[in-house]
């Protein structure tokens, strides 16, 4: 492999990655549509943690640092925990193309973090072009019209930026991890972790067990489980390892584009002339924060033994 090639490697990496997570907006809409939320996201836990099952040999072989338990608890805990339980509860109200918008924030919550958690320096230019999306994500929610596919546009997207704020937490984690840990491992913890965590959610009254499975629905669940769960996370986690927090979740401007194609493609979405403007600022204040240059990189903690 040439030195070229690797270096390309995280890049492409992002870029599928966030192709995918574009996609999974359409698959939980659909697999919404035969099984309970709660449901999905189990069965999207399972289906990851089988295809990581021929991987526990090697994990075996990894040794645990004490002073990562926390990081790797926060990690877990935002994601797949809270951010998938977020997202279950925005795509049930909102529309793929909205909630895919509201991803644009990511890297400006990452960079907001990064600086409260590790005091990293943040420019005023970058603060008001958090400030400048986030308007635009208030604007694009309050100018939503209630519909088929969001019956609750203005919830469903609060509750898609508390994913991205699990998410944000999430990188910042990953980033202080993947020197120690490798990709496949972190992502293999997740979906062990998500299994568990949402497995009690099936043992609720108005959850139960499915008995009738629809072909659509289920082949959502599957997609869910190996080209989101076990191929996105794998991509995005191989990215972070190799190049700054700041400039992988950079990549997550590609979200709302993909969403918003492949939401009006294969749902219907529509957005009024009114939320296209809205997008417009949204864009606008995630392009007038990377202006003011890249956050520094997270570096990956040291024991104090080295």
């Amino acid at each position: 492999m040439t030195d070229k090639t690797y270096n390309l490697l995280p890049s492409f990496s992002l870029i599928m990655a966030m192709l995918l997570w574009a996609s999974s907006f359409v698959a939980l809409k659909i697999a919404f549509q035969g099984f309970h939320p709660m449901q999905v996201m189990f069965g999207r836990m399972l289906i990851a943690s089988l295809c990581f099952v021929v991987f526990i040999p090697s994990f075996r072989k990894i040794s645990w640092r004490r002073q990562d338990i926390k990081y790797l608890l926060i990690m877990v805990i935002c994601e797949p925990c809270l951010y998938f339980t977020f997202e279950a509860k925005a795509l049930e109200l909102t529309s793929a193309s909205q909630a895919g918008m509201i991803t644009a924030m990511m890297p400006l919550l990452v960079a907001i973090l990064a600086w409260s958690w590790l005091k990293e320096k943040i420019s005023q230019q970058t603060l008001a072009g958090f400030c400048l999306a986030i308007g635009g994500a208030c604007w694009l929610s309050l100018a939503s019209e209630a519909s088929t596919n969001a019956p609750n546009p203005l919830l469903g997207n609060f509750f898609e930026f508390m994913a991205m704020v699990c998410a944000a937490a999430y990188t910042v984690s990953l980033k202080r991890l993947s020197s120690n840990y490798p990709p496949l491992f972190i992502t293999a913890l997740q979906a062990f972790v998500g299994t568990l965590f949402f497995f009690p959610f099936l043992l609720l009254p108005e959850v139960s067990w499915t008995i009738h499975w629809d072909l659509a629905p289920a082949l959502a669940v599957l997609y869910l489980g190996t080209m989101i769960t076990f191929g996105a996370y794998g991509c995005f986690n191989y990215g972070v390892s190799r190049i700054s927090a700041s400039r992988a979740a950079g990549y997550v401007n590609l979200i709302p584009v993909f969403g918003v194609i492949l939401g009006m493609i294969i749902l219907g979405d529509q957005l009024n002339p009114s939320q296209w403007l809205a997008c417009g600022l949204v864009f606008c204040g995630v392009w007038l924060s990377s202006r003011s240059g890249r956050t520094a990189a997270i570096q990956p903690l040291k024991s104090k033994a080295s």
